[in-house]
């Protein structure tokens, strides 16, 4: 009996589509509030970009079928942010080359399936020009994100309320952008740390900056809405362009995070801490491939 099969019985396969859900939430939790690193280019690699599309630009529709959709993302997302508030941003202090070079390798064991993906709709030569210009772009911005704002400042939250409004529509109207980075943007605007910090003394269970936070938070829940709307309409008239683009925006983003990671000081690096990070986003990467194959592959099943 196939793996498919056995899911199928006893309810199992939703189960294990929720689990992989909040496994695919978690990783899209990392990757929003990693500095410098593309939460899209991550919800790519674990082909859940297209759903998200869906599902943010008309939330009402299938209402029912959008909460499904969305509860186990969410789940992860918000163990990714407590993991990296209380332990990921540790990594990042203590060892960021290796850590750096773990999402590299993690990105770059991927690029084969998403070149694939573009593969099938062909590069013609305004494709590959389009291609060219979003590489050169996000290599331009990724190299742009400097240590400013990146750590927490032991002052809170000192931002006014429209700096903390502004910087949540522009970064939740780039979080669907192929190579935008989230974190980029809150670093680029000054309040990336500030928000961190925030985050850490609410956990710790301070009522100071629920309001701050919250109205942030829906600051970017409207640049992601009014976001979503533009790249789907434009994935859907013109899907060889929008691919082209989405793989040079990888590209980019790729060989920034590299050029990134190699001129960065980390005193404390050893080549050994690099090794172990490029194998362990290797592993990772060729781990994500097959849970998202299997999955499509039973979804297409249990229909």
């Amino acid at each position: 009996m196939s793996g498919v099969a056995v899911l199928k019985q006893k309810g199992q396969f939703k189960v294990w589509r929720f689990l992989y859900r909040v496994f695919c939430g978690f990783f899209l939790g990392l990757s929003m509030l990693a500095p410098g690193f593309s939460g899209s280019i991550v919800a790519i690699m674990i082909g859940i970009y297209q759903d998200l599309l869906r599902v943010i630009s008309n939330p009402l529709k299938k209402l029912k079928e959008n909460i499904i959709f969305c509860l186990p993302l969410a789940a992860g997302m918000i163990v990714s942010a407590v993991f990296f508030v209380v332990a990921f941003s540790f990594l990042f202090d203590a060892h960021k080359k290796a850590t750096y070079l773990l999402f590299v390798a993690l990105i770059a064991g991927n690029l084969p399936v998403i070149y694939s993906e573009t593969k099938q709709y062909g590069f013609r030569k305004y494709n590959l020009l389009c291609g060219s210009v979003a590489m050169i772009v996000a290599l331009a911005l990724a190299l742009l994100v400097s240590s400013g704002g990146a750590s927490p400042s032991g002052e809170g939250l000192t931002a006014g309320l429209p700096l903390l409004v502004l910087s949540g529509l522009v970064a939740g109207g780039a979080l669907l952008v192929p190579g935008m980075s989230f974190s980029m943007i809150l670093i680029l605007a000054g309040v990336y740390g500030q928000i961190i910090e925030a985050a850490k003394l609410l956990l710790l269970g301070s009522a100071d900056y629920i309001l701050p936070i919250g109205l942030f938070i829906l600051s970017v829940a409207t640049g992601l809405v009014i976001s979503s709307r533009i790249i789907r309409a434009v994935f859907n008239k013109y899907p060889a362009l929008a691919n082209s683009t989405v793989l040079g925006f990888i590209i980019g983003s790729l060989l920034g995070m590299l050029a990134q990671s190699l001129m960065m000081d980390d005193l404390g690096f050893v080549w050994w801490h690099g090794a172990v990070g490029l194998a362990a986003g290797l592993v990772l990467s060729v781990l994500i491939v097959a849970l998202s194959r299997f999955m499509k592959a039973s979804t297409k099943a249990a229909k």
